[in-house]
C-alpha cells in the first residue's frame, strides 16, 4: 500500500511539474469561464465540452502513431524547410498610408494588413519571431522583420481566427492594446484577449453565420472553417472561423486556417461572388490532410467560393510542415493554371491594390 502511495504521489508530482509552464507562461492564455462558457454552450458547434466541424474532421490521419510522427517532424532534418537567403520584403510604412485608399498587405504566414471602407483592419498579427508558446521554439525564417505593434497605425478592426500560437501572439496583443479600437473573434477566442488585460467593451465573439455590423460601409460574417483549437493540453474549447469583410464595393473573404470541405462552396453561394480570397495554402501534409489544404485544393477551394481574384497565406515565415518553403507556391501556381480567377502573388509588404484588375506580380520564389 505504501509503495502504491508513493506512486501516486510521484504521479501527480510529474502531473504538477508538466503543467507548470502553462501556470507560469500568461501567453497560454485562458479558455471561456463562467459567464462566457455559458455563451459557448448554447452554440450549435458545441457539444460533448468541445466545438466541432460540420465534417468529422480527425487531427491526424497518418499510418504511424500521433507521438512517432511528433517525434519525426520535430527531429528530422529535412532539406529545404527554410530558405536559404532572406525572403524578399517591402518595408512599407503602413502608418503613412491614406486610410482611404483600399490596398491589402501580405505581412508574412497569416498575418494580412487591410484598408476597406476607411477601416484599417488587422488579421492574425505575429510580429515576434516564433510561433509557439517559448521564443526558443518554432523560429521564423531568417531576414529582418519590418513590422511591429510599434509601427502600426490605429486599428480600427483586429481579427483574429482562431487561437493557435501562428495567429494569436501574447506578446503582439499585448503590445497592440493601446492602438486597438474594436476586435472581432469566433466564440471563446476573446477569453484569452480579456485574460490578457484587453478591455472587454471592444471585444464582440460570434458564431458562425453571424454578422456584425462595423460601420453603415462594412459588415463582417464569421463563417465555418474547418480546423480545430488549443493553446494547451485541451482541444477545441475555442471555436476557429473564417470571415467575410462585406462593403458596398468588395466581398473580401479570409479562409483562416482550414482544411477543404462543402463550407467553401456553400458560402460562395450564399454571397455570389468573392471579389478577392485571401486563402490558405501551406502547412499541409497527408498526416493531418483535413486541418490544412494541399494546393491543389486551395484552387477548388478558390473555384468553390467564385472567388475572382487569389491571395495565399499561412507561408513564408513559419516551419510548421514537413514540405520545402517553397513547394506551396510552386504548386498553387501550377495548380490555378486555367482556373477562372487570378492568382495574386505579392512578396511580404508590397501593396495590392483591391480596385486594381491588372496589377502585375512576379514569381517572387523563384
Amino acid at each position: 500500500m505504501k509503495r502504491f502511495f508513493l506512486s501516486v504521489v510521484a504521479i501527480m508530482l510529474i502531473a504538477s511539474a508538466a503543467s507548470l509552464p502553462f501556470v507560469l507562461n500568461a501567453g497560454f492564455g485562458r479558455t471561456p469561464q463562467g459567464a462566457q462558457l455559458s455563451i459557448v454552450e448554447r452554440s450549435a458547434q458545441y457539444r460533448d465540452g468541445a466545438f466541432h466541424n460540420q465534417l468529422p474532421t480527425p487531427g491526424f490521419t497518418g499510418e504511424k502513431n500521433m507521438l512517432a510522427a511528433w517525434w519525426e517532424f520535430l527531429t528530422a532534418r529535412r532539406e529545404n524547410a527554410r530558405p536559404a537567403q532572406p525572403l524578399p520584403r517591402v518595408a512599407t510604412d503602413l502608418a503613412s498610408l491614406p486610410s482611404q485608399q483600399e490596398v491589402i498587405f501580405w505581412l508574412g504566414h497569416s498575418s494580412w494588413y487591410l484598408q476597406l471602407s476607411g477601416q484599417r483592419i488587422l488579421i492574425d498579427p505575429v510580429f515576434s519571431s516564433y510561433a509557439a508558446p517559448f521564443s526558443f521554439l518554432n523560429k521564423a525564417f531568417d531576414g529582418d522583420y519590418p513590422w511591429s505593434a510599434q509601427s502600426m497605425p490605429e486599428i480600427d478592426l483586429l481579427i483574429i481566427s482562431h487561437d493557435h500560437y501562428d495567429h494569436l501572439d501574447y506578446a503582439t496583443i499585448r503590445a497592440l492594446m493601446p492602438k486597438v479600437r474594436r476586435v472581432i473573434t469566433p466564440l471563446g477566442v476573446g477569453s484569452h484577449l480579456r485574460y490578457w488585460g484587453m478591455n472587454p467593451d471592444i471585444i464582440t465573439e460570434a458564431d458562425w453565420q453571424q454578422q456584425v455590423r462595423f460601420s453603415d460601409a462594412l459588415a463582417v460574417h464569421v463563417l465555418p472553417a474547418r480546423h480545430f483549437s488549443g493553446r494547451g493540453l485541451k482541444r477545441n474549447q475555442t471555436l476557429w472561423g473564417s470571415f467575410m469583410f462585406v462593403t458596398p464595393q468588395q466581398n473580401i473573404y479570409y479562409s483562416g486556417d482550414s482544411g477543404y470541405g462543402p463550407h467553401f462552396k456553400a458560402i460562395g453561394e450564399q454571397f455570389g461572388h468573392v471579389s478577392l480570397a485571401i486563402m490558405e495554402n501551406g502547412q499541409y501534409d497527408e498526416d493531418w490532410k483535413y486541418i490544412h489544404m494541399m494546393p491543389e485544393e486551395t484552387a477548388q477551394a478558390a473555384v468553390d467560393l467564385n472567388a475572382r481574384a487569389v491571395l495565399p497565406g499561412h507561408s513564408g515565415r513559419f516551419v510548421l510542415a514537413k514540405h520545402t518553403w517553397d513547394d506551396p507556391y510552386k504548386k498553387l501556381a501550377l495548380a490555378s493554371e486555367g482556373k477562372p480567377y487570378r492568382l495574386l502573388t505579392p512578396a511580404q509588404g508590397e501593396p495590392v491594390w483591391v480596385a486594381n484588375q491588372d496589377q502585375p506580380f512576379q514569381a517572387w520564389w523563384e
